[in-house]
């Protein structure tokens, strides 16, 4: 391996090793393994051509990838090699891996489930695509200034991307607006603006190398790049304005949508980077197989969330319009072929689109959302369903403004249906989808998600990993769901006391890092407590805040108590455009600068704000926390996989009965995760029934206090109003119940202290989490749609 790395630097990068930079030898390393990974990727493809394989083609928004050398070599099972090889040079592995930037390619769960899933389908030898957008500047990173986050462009594409592929032999041309007319026999659109579509490919490596799957994103480039004529009449920016009009719908990911250009950017984006997949997929079954009805027998797609829902419309455009078919057969090979995920109860995330907005940009497509409507509300007039019903089931909301239902069309257009755990999956059909679900009673069905071991144990935390492997052997490797062997060690000292060492170095490593990056200092013997997602305001970052601020004035109180040392640590992105979740961000920051040069809480209490959460630092952190904060509003996270990560590191999960929780709960025991507050269930009656959070409030002596020290001003005096109107939304409605649950939470907390001090207690409890958690390998997810949804296995 050392004469192909040298060999790579020499005639691929163009450095002689004695001149040759740590970033010379980074490129070189991953191109030398790339090239291992080619022979691998190119024999997966033959072997499908070969079987006449099924293959799955997974569209989503997001592909939150993270970095791939470390991933590849350790599936590849070549890390050794490459640091020998390396070491002869007087280089270090680790150190070259610190080089690559993440990709920007997803900013949450959905993104980083995307990304397990193709791991796992690749390590399950299932042939598969991903199809997603190569954003050029993803979704924003983000810095804190003075407290406020600020979003700047990622630009993770700066120096090139050695793992892709372009493939101009697969491009598109992508339309939008203009005219439908009837020709002959045919009815043709012709589109008003048109873009190309070109496929970008990186691999993606199994465990053990055994497949190496593709994925394919698109880039978008103009038609005409320059108008020449303009160019030379002097008007040089209008010139490129098709250049600057193409490359926005590929720079950032989730444009705001608070604006009309905002919205339409966002249709565009969806639909262009659905109907390149879609037409890609149709043209790879007409070329190998011929006949274009044999589609579901050949091919799965996979709809992850209602942002490529249009794919549904495309399907049925390119089956009538451009191969022929009647209607109502097209309609049947639809919805044989396409499955759809949600991942949301939440309204606002359901995407619906004005119907003039839809009908301009997509013209033909619009005829086609009406025709299927019109067969499923016959079909649900045929049924018995009422007008209400009829109303909730139509792709079309006609209340105010009419909008495009494009959670319908997905749900309608497929056979398959999931939540993403079985809470969620319940609620789906009690809820929003409650009308479809009467209509069409086993459509849906659950697929609790997973994350893949590989990176969220073996690559992240090699330290535990080996302590398993000397415990159990190498079985849990091939198959996490072997963990469950470490239960015959719960009890025992010995284990326990190396798993301990374990995570004390974890710890020791991040609070360096910490220390490094931010000047923070922390002691790695207090209890790390953690809650790195997505700041929304039913995640309740807010509400950890508010008991942050109930202990600090506790602690200050009450100094002669024991008092467990707690570092609590936030990380996480807002919406550019979510004001609320921003002042949450400004909050914990303000918290953070308050509590931190505070001598009368000694190191009793540290509170830190992590920028730029993304999947490398997400490797750090989760291998070091100690408590999990999963305190979402019962009833509003669809699962999580956050929690999941934390558990199979060995912390303990404080949580609501809220997503996944509640198979976790079940899986590692009662005793062995913290829960509190509303159920589901619960939430909704208070609801329902004129919840007054005055009331509460007034009733909690610690609640009542923390809130009037934020919004008086207490931890923003540079602006005492600051926080005035976030807590002001808890007195007038707590929607997200963070009053109601308040009481419920801090009781928890002041138990995981109790746990915390019986340090036998603890350790038991973490070794049960890790060995029950194993379930939630994409592994499993995977082969349960491969065999339930996907006909693949």
């Amino acid at each position: 391996m050392d004469k192909h790395i040298v060999s790579v630097l020499r005639n691929r990068v163009g450095k002689d090793e004695r001149a040759a930079k740590q970033y010379d030898w980074y490129t070189a390393s991953i191109l030398a393994l790339r090239d291992k990974v080619i022979d691998t990727w190119f024999d997966s493809t033959r072997r499908t051509y070969d079987t006449g394989g099924k293959r799955v083609y997974y569209l989503s928004m997001e592909f939150l990838i993270g970095r791939l050398l470390r991933d590849a070599l350790s599936n590849m099972g070549m890390t050794r090699e490459f640091e020998k090889a390396l070491a002869a040079h007087g280089l270090d592995l680790a150190a070259l891996e610190e080089l690559e930037p993440d990709a920007a390619l997803g900013n949450g769960g959905l993104g980083r489930l995307a990304a397990c899933f193709m791991e796992s389908l690749a390590t399950l030898d299932i042939p598969a695509y991903g199809y997603g957008i190569r954003y050029k500047n993803g979704m924003f990173r983000q810095r804190i200034d003075d407290g406020w986050q600020v979003e700047l462009p990622e630009t993770w594409l700066a120096h090139g991307n050695p793992w892709e592929f372009e493939r101009v032999e697969s491009t598109y041309r992508i339309g939008f607006g203009g005219e439908v007319v009837a020709e002959g026999e045919g009815v043709f659109w012709h589109p008003a603006e048109q873009v190309e579509a070109t496929a970008i490919d990186t691999p993606i490596v199994g465990w053990k190398g055994k497949r190496v799957n593709t994925l394919r994103l698109w880039t978008a480039s103009p038609l005409d790049p320059i108008k020449l004529d303009a160019f030379n009449a002097g008007d040089h920016f209008g010139a490129l304005a098709e250049q600057v009009r193409a490359d926005s719908l590929v720079r950032v990911l989730y444009p705001a949508d608070s604006s009309p250009a905002g919205q339409e950017l966002r249709l565009r984006q969806e639909y262009f980077f659905t109907a390149a997949s879609i037409q890609d997929i149709v043209r790879r079954h007409v070329q190998y197989e011929g006949d274009i009805r044999t589609l579901p027998e050949k091919a799965a797609i996979q709809l992850n969330d209602t942002h490529p829902s249009v794919a549904v419309a495309e399907l049925m455009r390119l089956l009538v319009d451009e191969n022929g078919l009647e209607f109502n057969e097209a309609w049947d090979i639809c919805r044989q072929t396409v499955s759809y995920t949600n991942h949301t109860l939440l309204p606002e995330a359901l995407e619906s689109w004005p119907l003039p907005l839809f009908e301009r940009m997509l013209p033909r497509h619009m005829q086609i959302i009406y025709a299927i409507n019109s067969r499923v509300l016959r079909e649900a007039r045929k049924a018995g369903c009422d007008d209400a019903q009829i109303s909730a089931i139509s792709l079309i909301d006609e209340g105010g403004e009419r909008r495009v239902r494009m959670a319908n069309l997905a749900f309608v257009g497929s056979h398959s249906v999931n939540g993403v755990a079985a809470l969620h999956t319940e609620l789906m059909k009690e809820t929003v989808f409650a009308d479809l679900h009467k209509l069409y009673p086993t459509r849906i069905n659950n697929k609790t998600n997973g994350v893949t071991p590989r990176r969220w144990l073996q690559q992240c935390n090699p330290g535990l990993t080996r302590v398993i492997r000397d415990a159990i052997g190498d079985g849990f490797l091939d198959d996490a769901e072997k963990l469950v062997d470490l239960n015959a060690f719960a009890e025992d000292a010995q284990f326990g006391e190396r798993i301990s060492e374990v995570k004390r170095a974890n710890k020791v490593a991040l609070a360096d890092y910490i220390k490094k990056t931010m000047g923070v200092r922390l002691d790695p013997d207090a209890l790390f407590d953690v809650q790195i997602k997505r700041i929304h305001e039913y995640k309740r970052q807010l509400l950890n805040l508010i008991e942050t601020v109930a202990l600090y004035d506790q602690i200050r109180s009450h100094p002669e108590r024991d008092w467990v040392p707690r570092v609590k640590i936030f990380a996480g992105k807002a919406a550019p455009s979510y004001h609320n979740a921003k002042l949450v961000i400004k909050l914990a920051n303000d918290i953070a600068r308050r509590v931190n040069a505070d001598p009368s809480v000694g190191g009793l209490l540290k509170v830190v704000f992590m920028p730029n959460y993304n999947v490398s630092l997400g490797e750090r952190i989760f291998p070091a926390a100690d408590l999990s904060e999963q305190i979402s509003t019962a009833g509003m996270e669809a699962s999580g996989t956050g929690n999941m990560k934390f558990a199979l590191n060995g912390a303990l999960t404080i949580g609501t009965l809220d997503g996944a929780n509640v198979e976790i709960r079940d899986h590692v025991g009662n005793d062995n995760i913290v829960i509190f507050g509303l159920t589901a269930e619960e939430v909704a009656q208070k609801r329902a029934n004129g919840y007054n959070p005055r009331e509460v409030i007034e009733c909690s002596r610690e609640l009542s206090q923390a809130l009037t020290a934020i919004s008086s001003g207490v931890f923003s005096p540079d602006d005492p109003d600051r926080y005035k109107d976030l807590i002001g939304g808890i007195y007038d409605h707590d929607w997200f119940m963070c009053a109601a649950d308040f009481d419920s939470y801090a009781g928890a907390q002041r138990s995981v202290d109790a746990w915390w001090e019986d340090t036998s207690r603890w350790r038991a409890a973490t070794i049960r989490n890790i060995a029950n958690v194993g379930w939630f390998s994409s592994d499993r997810t995977i082969a349960e749609y491969a065999r339930e949804i996907w006909k693949v296995l």
